[in-house]
């Protein structure tokens, strides 16, 4: 091939290349000009959406919570200004010469400090980090005063739950705390750091009621997400308030009538269920739940032998002792074995095979009836009662009033107590039941157990005419009735009326006869007169030697060893209209101790409210029994 071949050759060659070279560059344009299309007309709106959200934050404004008020509107669970002290990391210099400074102007405990360290660790630099909050006035003047000298330290002002009656209420509203993990629930809100919600109570059962709705803030952002301007703003929706059928009042009247005892004390309107009073001593102040428990105050919660924690109005069983001895009589009459005129000889015990059932009077009682039987609390009368009757009819009309079952008052953590019966016990503990244990039961007592709330329910439906009231709580959410907790009107338990009548003549005869257990602490004001039950339950038996020795004094026993003290209540005698039982835990003898706390709760809640002194529904029986 010649030279000028060769470069014709090469000349082709070269133009062959230069075309696909061309090609390959015209398509690539082709392709980014189609893909930039893509990208700015095609898919403009969602990327220019992208880069808005980088540049826009949405945040959440948590809601006020809302109030919680007793019967008179007057509040129980508010929210308060809460004054905390912050600091942002990337504006301090030296943290722990920072902490030392304000360490000198309020208080900080070590606990304190390593907190701080913590949270800044875990956050960025310029997010504010509280160093302590729920400050005093002269607190937070303090540190505005020495703010100069403090750069990245700041005042901010939060909110934080407040009840001004402090443990008065403590068991009824229960407390607001951090959200746990175990609470989340893909909710948004609930993940915000200083978010509280209802642990228990009525602050628990009415969580999201109270909660509210957060609302929303635009805020503009730089890279580091640091806020540049606010843009909008959503503002939140604050929590319903609710109203509880409590008189606080009469409630803190209570707790104070109490003392330093332990034990409860319920009081009911017998005919609408409205709870006006529970209370459960000791208790605790839900104000160091809500501003935050430090772990000594919970180390003595848990270590005081008295159970702070519980709400014994509702979650303490007992034993009812003679309290339930109107249970026994009223199954009695209802299944025709006894009339309320028959008498019944009692020596002092009653003989069962080859077991002596004792009366608490060692001589006994004689021949009594229904109502002096109940009068004086003859043992020996309603152990015959009961065996007439059978465990099988004395269950069922305990359950009819109210024993061994849950309420469902509108609060956490209620118990169902126990109403034994002879399928229960071959059930649990296999073994079949004995007559003997169908005696102790007629007096409260063996494997019988109630809360005070329950025998509350229990001295209700038989006052108010065997109407099965259901206690209630709660009377409003958000301005409106609360008719999803048991609405009155409430069924008639179909009981028969000469029964009821012969029960409340006598437990009337118990606090207004002279012979009467209760008769020294009856009300002696006119038109406030009661009547009612007393009980002493025993928590540990009593051995023959010490029943011949007559030596056992309950107040020479161990606090845990003495029996409790009880008593059930109702008034005014002519009509009716409140209910009321009280438990004393190992307070001796329910006549000399719960009695008289009745008393003076029953003249109080009278006096609280004369418009209720008499009720709607005429009364079965006269004060004086005819």
């Amino acid at each position: 091939m010649s030279k000028r071949q060769r470069e014709q050759e090469k000349d082709r060659l070269f133009t062959r290349r230069a075309l696909l070279l061309g090609a390959a560059q015209i398509g690539l344009i082709g392709t980014l000009a189609g893909r930039l299309y893509f990208l700015q007309v095609m898919e403009g709106e969602r990327y220019t959406m992208l880069a808005d959200d980088n540049r826009i934050s949405l945040r959440l404004l948590p809601p006020p919570r809302g109030r919680i008020l007793d019967r008179n509107g007057e509040p129980l669970a508010v929210n308060r200004l809460n004054y905390r002290v912050t600091l942002v990391a990337e504006q301090v210099r030296n943290v722990e010469a920072t902490l030392d400074a304000i360490g000198k102007l309020i208080e900080l405990t070590e606990l304190d400090r390593r907190r701080v360290m913590r949270d800044l660790r875990r956050r960025r630099g310029f997010v504010p980090v509280t160093v302590r909050e729920d400050l005093t006035w002269e607190d937070v003047a303090r540190i505005e005063v020495n703010i100069p000298d403090l750069p990245g330290v700041a005042i901010e002002v939060g909110a934080l739950r407040h009840y001004p009656h402090t443990e008065s209420v403590g068991h009824i509203l229960g407390y607001v705390g951090p959200v746990a993990e175990a609470d989340l629930t893909g909710e948004p809100l609930l993940e915000l750091p200083d978010f509280r919600i209802g642990k228990n109570g009525i602050e628990r059962i009415y969580d999201r009621e109270l909660r509210g709705a957060a609302g929303t803030v635009q805020v503009e952002v730089n890279a580091l997400g640091r806020v540049v301007r606010e843009l909008a703003r959503d503002e939140p929706t604050a929590g319903q308030d609710v109203v509880l059928t409590i008189d606080i009042g009469l409630q803190s009247f209570c707790r104070g009538r109490l003392g330093d005892e332990s034990g409860s004390i319920v009081v009911l309107d017998v005919h609408t269920g409205d709870v006006l009073s529970l209370v459960s001593a000791p208790a605790y102040d839900p104000n160091l739940f809500s501003a935050g428990l430090s772990a000594r105050d919970w180390e003595e919660l848990l270590a005081n032998p008295k159970g702070p924690l519980t709400n014994k109005a509702i979650a303490g069983m007992y034993a009812p002792g003679s309290t339930f001895k109107m249970v026994t009589a009223l199954a009695a009459l209802e299944a025709g074995v006894v009339r309320p005129s028959d008498r019944i000889s009692c020596p002092g015990y009653l003989e069962l095979g080859d077991h002596r059932f004792h009366c608490w009077k060692k001589e006994g009682h004689g021949g009594v009836n229904l109502q002096e039987a109940m009068m004086v609390s003859c043992d020996v009368y309603f152990y015959e009662v009961a065996r007439r009757t059978g465990m099988d009819r004395l269950a069922a009309m305990a359950r009819r009033l109210g024993f061994g079952d849950l309420i469902n008052i509108d609060l956490p953590g209620e118990r169902r107590g126990l109403m034994p019966t002879r399928e229960w016990k071959q059930r649990t503990r296999g073994q079949p039941w004995v007559q003997g244990e169908t005696l102790i039961a007629g007096i409260g007592q063996g494997y019988v157990l109630s809360t005070p709330l329950q025998l509350a329910v229990m001295t209700a439906r038989l006052v108010n005419g065997g109407v099965a009231v259901i206690p209630h709580m709660t009377r409003s959410i958000g301005g409106k009735p609360n008719a999803g907790r048991n609405p009155p009107p409430y069924p008639s338990m179909g009981l028969q009326r000469s029964g009821l009548e012969a029960m409340i003549r006598a437990m009337n005869a118990v606090t207004l006869e002279e012979r009467g257990t209760a008769y020294r602490a009856r009300i002696t004001e006119r038109g406030f007169e009661m009547g009612g039950k007393t009980g002493t339950a025993q928590v540990r038996r009593i051995t023959m030697q010490e029943r011949e020795r007559g030596v056992r004094r309950n107040e020479d026993l161990p606090w845990r060893f003495r029996d409790h003290a009880l008593f059930v209540g109702y008034a005014p005698v002519h009509a009716p209209r409140y209910a009321c039982a009280c438990v004393v835990e190992h307070g001796g003898g329910g006549s000399a101790v719960a009695a008289p706390i009745v008393r003076d709760v029953l003249t109080e809640t009278q006096r609280r409210d004369p418009s209720r002194r008499t009720g709607p529904v005429a009364s079965l029986v006269t004060p004086n029994g005819g």
